[in-house]
């Protein structure tokens, strides 16, 4: 048995796929699926896997004979749930990676921040709109000021479970405040749509940034280089057309987003994403689930690198 012993709270849509994603890493051990629900599809997938099924919540995790050995949990409930989980993890030898919008720990976009937090016992992932265009305004941020961020995360509504659902306030929340402190805009606004469509489409996100001063180029590169990162890990991550530049003019509505700031040379950049899911379970129109997923796997992999050279 190698690599850095994991177990997943949450034993639905979610931390199935982290399930079999984990199970596909070669840097992670699975060592138990937890959930509340002994008849969810979920536990009986992690038997039928060969995963330890936990189906008394964080307090049977507790009273598993090798819990000393866990190094990383990984929470995929809900944001309410995490709280509690959080609470009755505490002061125990785990690092807990958050996957829902409670954002106990501090906001983690893996190709932006990640280095910054290895030492954090509280990880919090976001949300998968954050997961998508916080990594965008990270990178038009690095070539101009973005004095205001705002994106539009349109995900299939056969994607949108009971958790999503029931965090829609957390996730507009959240990812407001992970475009300013992480992507680093002066304001941000965050907006999600549940498209009914049938067939499901993939996940789409736009994300429109006034900003000062701005050399189309090199935002174009540094947008360029940051998909690139993503795709490191979510493959089906990539831009719908090349990315949009147009100067705001002095009396466009736009500048009341904007205080008394100065109005020249103010532009508007705007890049159009599509995320388009692995399908390890979930289908692959699920992109918002599986940009979580992977993001989630790929700080779990790179704390486990740490973890071996200190």
């Amino acid at each position: 048995m190698t690599g850095t012993n994991v177990a997943v709270i949450g034993s639905g849509n979610i931390g199935t796929d982290l399930m079999v994603k984990i199970l596909r890493s070669p840097h992670l051990h699975l060592s138990a699926l937890v959930g509340i629900d002994s008849a969810s599809e979920g536990l009986a997938r992690a038997e039928r896997l060969g995963v330890r099924a936990v189906s008394t919540g964080v307090a049977g995790l507790l009273d598993q004979p090798d819990f000393d050995k866990i190094q990383l949990v990984f929470d995929a409930t809900s944001a309410s749930a995490h709280i509690a989980n959080a609470q009755a993890l505490k002061g125990t030898q785990v690092k807990i990676i958050d996957l829902t919008p409670a954002a106990i720990g501090p906001y983690v976009v893996p190709p932006v921040n990640l280095d910054q937090h290895l030492d954090t016992g509280n990880l919090n992932m976001v949300t998968c709109g954050g997961q998508a265009t916080v990594p965008i305004v990270a990178a038009v941020s690095r070539a101009a000021r973005v004095r205001y961020a705002e994106i539009v995360a349109s995900i299939a509504s056969r994607s949108a479970g009971p958790g999503t659902r029931a965090n829609i306030d957390e996730f507009t929340e959240t990812t407001s405040r992970a475009l300013e402190t992480v992507g680093g805009a002066d304001r941000g606004k965050a907006i999600i749509i549940l498209n009914p469509a049938r067939p499901a489409l993939v996940m789409r996100d736009t994300v429109l940034c006034i900003v000062d001063g701005c050399d189309p180029e090199q935002v174009t590169a540094e947008v360029d280089q940051m998909v690139k990162a993503v795709q490191q890990y979510v493959p089906g991550y990539r831009l719908k057309q090349d990315v949009q530049f147009r100067r705001l003019a002095s009396n466009a509505a736009e500048h009341r987003l904007l205080d008394d700031a100065p109005h020249d040379q103010r532009w508007v950049v705007s890049v159009f994403l599509e995320v388009e899911g692995a399908g390890d379970y979930l289908p692959p129109f699920a992109g918002n689930l599986d940009i979580m997923t992977s993001a989630a796997v790929r700080v779990a992999e790179r704390l486990g690198e740490k973890a071996m050279t200190t």
